[in-house]
Order: structure tokens, then sequence, then C-alpha cells
């Protein structure tokens, strides 16, 4: 762990980064955003009527995406108890026709169906017959009324509508304003890598909605909330429930087959933050290409500072969705504590648990 810079000017909320933690050595996009890769953008609409409703949508949106201008894209359950909406067309054809929408899980269904009306409003849509609509979601119930399905077509279209590239809102917001993970209130993070791949350099991108069970991993580090100094009020969600969608985005020429080895690098990448993995736990990646034309394709034997990237991104980005979530109190009184960030410096510059001096 590095020596904490400063906080960024106007950040409520440190990132990973700000305090001194660095996963990997490949560098960083200028944001260490998704949206550092050209032409993703980002938008959220956050649902929320306290004490009961902390819902919402997250869109990420490539500029190029269309039913006649499908993207190359590839797909990966890592455990299939979830709905990502879309999925047997993505791993049939490797071809992604929309944005990639993320939300709560009673609130797919409409989310996609909003979607592919706002789609079939799009230039060059006019005679379009057929729509792939991707959708993921994850159950915000422990700290959200979802059987409300507070998520409307006017939400999916506020997020659609103000998709914009740079800085991306992470934590409590859109599809992660309801999300825990690992014993934490988590939410939506990012993060994006420029690895070096066969002597040309590209950009890789992450975003991911956390809510997932296991214990938490820091730099290898194991840590419960009592550990970095934060006590649970109340008992949390059942350790073996929960879910994480994750999102790839690269400008690197990969065809659907590399780009759905690249999913599974991402859910894999899970494991080193702690995930259980376990049977009630929806984990899915979408990963897709924004220039498929851009240059000679990749060689597969050149992928592996791809595969690190993505993996070291993901770590990361649930980091940042972590440290960015503010403590709610939601449906039925129940109360999720933030990590704190001071505390998890503090937990990470402690000795490790059971190994004493020699």
């Amino acid at each position: 762990m590095e020596s904490p810079p400063p906080p960024r000017p106007g950040a409520t909320r440190r990132r990973a980064r700000d305090l001194g933690i660095v996963v990997g050595s490949c560098g960083t996009g200028p944001l260490n955003t998704i949206t550092d890769v050209p032409g993703v953008r980002v938008g959220h609409t956050t649902v929320r009527r306290p004490p009961d409703v902390h819902s919402g949508v997250t869109a990420v949106v490539p500029d190029l995406v269309g039913p006649r201008t499908p993207l190359p894209a590839g797909v990966f359950t890592g455990n299939g108890y979830g709905k990502l909406i879309g999925t047997t067309q993505l791993a049939e054809l490797g071809a992604l026709e929309t944005p990639v929408l993320l939300t709560s899980t009673l609130s797919a269904f409409r989310v996609a169906d909003a979607l592919v009306g706002w789609m079939l409003e799009r230039p060059g849509c006019e005679e379009v017959r057929s729509l792939n609509p991707v959708v993921g979601e994850c159950n915000d119930g422990f700290l959200s009324d979802i059987r409300a399905r507070p998520v409307h077509e006017e939400h999916v279209r506020a997020a659609l509508d103000t998709a914009s590239g740079g800085p991306v809102a992470e934590g409590c917001v859109g599809a992660g304003t309801g999300t825990v993970a690992l014993g934490f209130k988590a939410g939506v993070g990012t993060a994006s890598r420029v690895p070096d791949v066969g002597g040309r350099r590209f950009t890789v991108g992450v975003l991911v909605q956390a809510n997932f069970g296991g214990t938490l991993r820091v730099l290898g580090r194991t840590l419960t909330p009592p550990s970095p100094g934060v006590a649970p009020d109340g008992p949390g969600p059942d350790a073996d429930v929960g879910s994480c969608m994750i999102v790839v985005a690269t400008d690197a020429p990969l065809d659907p087959r590399q780009l759905t080895r690249v999913a599974r690098r991402a859910v894999f990448a899970l494991a080193r933050t702690g995930s259980a993995y376990s049977h009630g736990s929806g984990d899915y990646a979408v990963a897709l290409g924004t220039r498929p034309d851009a240059g000679r394709p990749v060689a597969d034997a050149d992928l592996g500072p791809l595969f690190e990237a993505v993996l070291d991104g993901v770590e990361e980005a649930v980091l940042n969705s972590l440290l960015a979530a503010s403590t709610t109190t939601g449906f039925g009184g129940r109360t999720v504590p933030a990590l704190a960030a001071d505390a998890l410096v503090a937990a990470l510059a402690g000795p490790v648990p059971g190994c004493g001096d020699r």
C-alpha cells in the first residue's frame, strides 16, 4: 500500500487510490473509470423514497451501438441465480444491439421494455422489427421495498438521455442505491486500465453493481465489518445470497470469442475481493468492444496483459463501490454500514492477524 495522497478537490468520499490502495502495476486512464474507453458514456437515475425505497437504474451506453450497427460482445455466467435479460443472443451471436442497463431484480422487466421503446425511437431504427435488450439486475430487497418495483420508464429514459462521458458517480447511485456487498453498504464502482497488448496500447474499463456475499479482502487482507472499526447495526443480509453485475468495455479490436474470455476474467476477479460465489448469487459479466475495426485483430497469445488489466480493474472497482457508498437505513429499519476509509487504512497498516513477530 502506498502513502495516501490528499483527497481529490471536491471529493466527498475517497476512492481506493486516494487512500494509497493500488491494485496491480498497470496504469489507469485519465479518470480511472469505464468512460476512459472512447465512445462509452454512463448515466444514472436514482430512485429514493426514504425510508422504504432505495433503488435506481444505471446505463452503460456505447455511442455506436444499435440493431443496425451491433458491437462485438461476450458474456460469462459465474453463477446463474439471476436475471440477465438478452444473454442467449449475446452467447449465440456475440452481438450487442443496445446499451447495457443495470437495475433492481423485480424492475428488470420494466427496464427492458423501456429500453426497447427508447431504442425504437433512435434514428435509423424506423424499420427495426427485432431487438435484443440487455438488462442485468441485483436484488436490493434488503434495503429497498423491492416488491414496489419503483423503477419506471421515465427513470430509464432519464438514465439513457443523460448518459455522458467524464467522471462517473459511484456508490449509492443508480442501480447501486440499495445494494450491499461483503457486509458493507456497496453500490456502483468503476475503474480502468491502459495495458500494452502486443505492442499496442488499449484502454479497458469496468463498471460493477456490487451486491454479493463473502468476506472482504483488500490487498490480500481479510477484513470483516468489525475489523475496519465498523460494527453492523443489526443482522445483515444472508451471506449466501447476493449478486454482482459487471460491464467491461474496451477499444481493443477483439472478436466475440475473445470478449467472452475477457468476461470470464471479470467474474474470476471477484474472488480477489472475497466473493463467496454462493448458490443464491447471480454473478455475470458482459464484455463489449467499442472499436472492432481498430486495426489488426489482437492475437490470443497477446491477451495476457489485457486479462490482467481486467482482473485488477474489477478488484479496484469493487473497492471503489464500497468506499463511495454511505451508511444507509432502509426498508424495515435495516441499517448497513459504509466501509470507513480511515478505519480501513488503519486496519491495513496493522499486523496481519495470526502473524506475530518472529
